[in-house]
């Protein structure tokens, strides 16, 4: 940790009222950046307190709409004059089954849930980067592209994946860089907001336990990442250190590139 490696640069932080995402701005405000905390959970404000910092803030956004995705970004450029960084964290996956037994109407949850907050926020950032000459945008990914009973969440996370790759391509010239980090299974407390409100019936249980059993074999450490682990690459590829890096998926999964 620096206590000044993001001294003088705006970061917006989305999905970051718990796990990944709020380590990721708290380490942040640590390094000096000015933070805008985004989440729909109403304690987001909360968290942004952790931060002990006027430079810290909280915003309440639903990113599953185009509209929440522009207020919060335009929120940020307003409050700090500029958005110099972009973590997009939102996403995880609502409910563990076989493909054949997910509904169309679950179909579609998982990828509004991991895909279109991502899309959104990249499209509503680039204004505000391509007026200020650059910017650099970090897309929370993930290793399950390949894995077991979550095929609508991995579909939408090879989204991401291709987002990233093509907005690299597009924007480079404009002085924007755009990566991933791609987490495997990680370790976290328990969850404030639940991953599927509705619950989980007993059949969904033992299929999640299927799921935790792959994700966990297929390692090399045998073991799932602790917080930590997933927070430092993602700040990393945030940073002035990575940047001759852009249109890179970085696997964090213990040797699993999914």
């Amino acid at each position: 940790m620096s206590a000044d490696r993001f001294a003088g640069k705006v970061m917006v932080v989305t999905g970051a009222a718990q796990g990944i995402g709020r380590g990721v701005a708290l380490r942040a405000a640590a390094e000096g950046a000015k933070v805008l905390l985004v989440d729909r959970a109403e304690f987001i404000s909360e968290v942004a307190a952790e931060a002990n910092s006027d430079d810290a803030a909280g915003f309440v956004a639903d990113l599953e709409t185009y509209e929440g995705a522009a207020s919060a970004i335009a929120f940020a450029a307003k409050k700090f004059g500029r958005v110099d960084i972009l973590v997009n964290g939102v996403g995880g996956a609502i409910r563990m089954r076989p493909f054949a037994e997910f509904e169309p109407a679950h179909i579609d949850a998982e990828i509004r849930r991991s895909l279109m907050p991502t899309l959104y926020a990249c499209h509503a950032v680039l204004p505000f980067m391509l007026e200020q000459g650059g910017g650099t945008i970090v897309n929370v990914s993930s290793n399950a592209t390949r894995g077991i009973r979550r095929v609508p969440y991995s579909a939408a996370k090879g989204g991401v994946n291709a987002l990233t790759q093509s907005l690299a391509m597009e924007y480079g010239e404009h002085g924007i860089r755009v990566v991933a980090a791609a987490p495997g299974g990680t370790e976290a407390p328990p969850r404030r907001v639940p991953r599927n409100a509705s619950g989980d019936t007993a059949q969904e249980k033992v299929w999640m336990g299927e799921a935790v059993k792959q994700v966990t074999e297929s390692t090399f450490f045998k073991r799932y990442g602790t917080l930590e682990e997933q927070i430092a690459p993602i700040l990393f590829l945030a940073s002035d250190d990575a940047g001759y890096i852009t249109g890179a998926v970085l696997p964090v999964a213990g040797g699993d590139n999914g």
